[in-house]
């Protein structure tokens, strides 16, 4: 059956619980934009489904770019050569032409083979036949993308699961710096975990900026704060670092900024309805840690919904500016956010 988004982490937990203790699904359809909790099941199947000595004849792994249905079919269909499990893995599935054509061998799928079928960065057609025959014979992962805005969240969950906790800052920091690569996040986490000192657990701001190598104080979490609280000179000292950079893209820059005002403008449309918000929806609302609200407080005094609206209106313009939209050819990022940064500090 397959689940959504919201579930996606408890599925893959009960999953990875049930293959580790020997219980097979006869099929998997592992799909989404996010490919991270689709690998960690991938992963788990390939350690444990078939045991390491028989791997050479009962494990057989295609790609979707030069294999076909009727190959993958035969493979699944055959016997171990050793009384146990066959293991059939399609990866890149979503390349192969006659994809839907499996629907075939999930009308009949034998009890002694685990077929994955793995859709790298893609889903399958939930009107076509495969679809409907892969959730009645087995189990489909459907990974959602995860968002700019949820990832603080899903970091802090994430390091709760390690026996970790991150202050709110740090949090934004990572998430800021590595972006909503899921699997990023974890190889950098798991590197951090090596530096820390023994019976640590609480990661910081220093944490971060120490083991993966950015910096607070010049980042794009750090600029909006400083728009927030319309502290010019440093916002445009910021903007001026972040913009030199041999990495700076723009267009980046302007989406973490509309969402930053988007937030604000969320925030606006709530007290419209309720001057003092309940906590709960205010962090709904927001996507926020409490930790922010005073930010946010100050971020709706310094921009009223006129201004917020101006803002949000600038901001679409200087996306078209940072993809290459009317400048001169001299003009550079960094002279272009500088001036963004300009513009909504004297709205």
């Amino acid at each position: 059956m397959a689940k959504s988004g919201s579930n996606i982490v408890a599925q893959t937990n009960q999953l990875i619980r049930d293959i580790r203790s020997g219980v097979f699904q006869p099929v998997y359809v592992l799909m989404g934009d996010e490919s991270y909790y689709p690998d960690l099941i991938c992963e788990e199947i390939l350690a444990n489904a078939v045991d390491e000595s028989a791997r050479d004849f009962d494990q057989f792994v295609f790609y979707g770019s030069d294999s076909d249905a009727d190959t993958v079919i035969t493979a699944a269909r055959g016997y171990s050569m050793f009384g146990g499990r066959v293991l059939v893995v399609l990866k890149e599935a979503q390349l192969m032409k006659d994809l839907d054509n499996l629907s075939l061998y999930c009308a009949n799928p034998l009890d002694s083979t685990v077929l994955v079928v793995y859709l790298h960065g893609a889903s399958l057609d939930k009107r076509k036949s495969f679809y409907k025959a892969a959730q009645k014979a087995g189990v489909i992962v459907e990974s959602p993308a995860v968002r700019d805005y949820e990832i603080a969240q899903w970091i802090n969950d994430y390091y709760n699961s390690l026996g970790l906790s991150i202050s709110p800052d740090a949090a934004q920091l990572l998430g800021e710096s590595v972006g909503t690569n899921l699997a990023k996040i974890a190889s950098e986490t798991e590197k951090m975990r090596k530096n820390l000192p023994e019976g640590e657990n609480r990661i910081t701001v220093e944490d971060i900026e120490k083991n993966i190598g950015v910096s607070r104080q010049f980042s794009i979490f750090e600029l909006t704060k400083e728009l927030s609280y319309k502290n010019a000179a440093k916002a445009v000292k910021i903007a001026t670092y972040i913009g030199s950079a041999a990495k700076f893209a723009m267009p980046m820059a302007v989406s973490a900024l509309f969402t930053h005002f988007y937030r604000i403008l969320k925030y606006e449309s709530l007290l419209m309805k309720s001057s003092y918000p309940d906590p709960g929806e205010k962090a709904t609302v927001l996507g926020v840690n409490p930790y922010f609200f005073r930010e946010y407080d100050t971020a709706v005094r310094n921009y009223p919904l006129n201004k917020t609206m101006a803002v949000i209106s600038l901001l679409n313009d200087y996306d078209y500016k940072g993809k290459g939209g009317d400048v001169g050819p001299d003009t550079t990022a960094a002279d272009i956010l500088i001036e963004l940064v300009i513009k909504i500090l004297n709205i």
